[in-house]
């Protein structure tokens, strides 16, 4: 069995570790996590929404077992460094690799958009709906199982949206 991809979209806050937790706790109201629905993505105003089934993020977790909630609320940590150094530095340092997630360098974003500051359509089209198989390719390759990846979205030059993506552990 291999791991299974979320993303999510997720208005922009200029603290990423507040945007998370936001919507870890929304996901977590909604019940759209494993054991107790599994999602179907990408998450919309119209996807359901069962409800939680569990006092709290970790007694799901706990339930949810080696698959993890197989959502973003597997993700507990925001890096303010790409995975590459923190990858580096993780021995050295202590910096936690599982259950964060990482923003992509400036040269990963100019790689795959061309432009450091992409667009919701940007991350649609070369990411999500895999327009671009290279592109995205490269992007979903980068994130070990246990693990997610953030981008912080624009529209003229304003950041309005972060996605956050990643692979559940099993």
């Amino acid at each position: 069995m291999g791991g299974n991809p979320y993303w999510y979209y997720t208005n922009y806050q200029t603290d990423a570790n507040t945007t998370l937790q936001a919507l870890r706790q929304q996901e977590f109201a909604a019940g759209r996590y494993n054991p107790v629905w599994y999602p179907d993505f990408p998450i919309t105003a119209d996807s359901s929404a069962p409800g939680s089934q569990h006092l709290s993020i970790e007694e799901a977790m706990e339930d949810s077992g080696a698959d993890g909630t197989q959502s973003i609320l597997d993700m507990f940590h925001v890096s303010t460094v790409p995975y590459s150094e923190a990858l580096a530095s993780s021995t050295q340092d202590g910096i936690e690799l599982f259950c964060t997630t990482f923003p992509l360098s400036a040269e990963e974003l100019n790689r795959l958009f061309k432009t450091d500051k992409p667009t919701h359509e940007m991350v649609e089209t070369e990411i999500v709906s895999y327009q671009n198989e290279a592109a995205a390719e490269e992007f979903w390759d980068s994130i070990d199982r246990g693990t997610g990846r953030h981008i912080i979205i624009y529209n003229r030059d304003r950041p309005v949206e972060i996605f956050f993506a990643g692979y559940s552990f099993d």
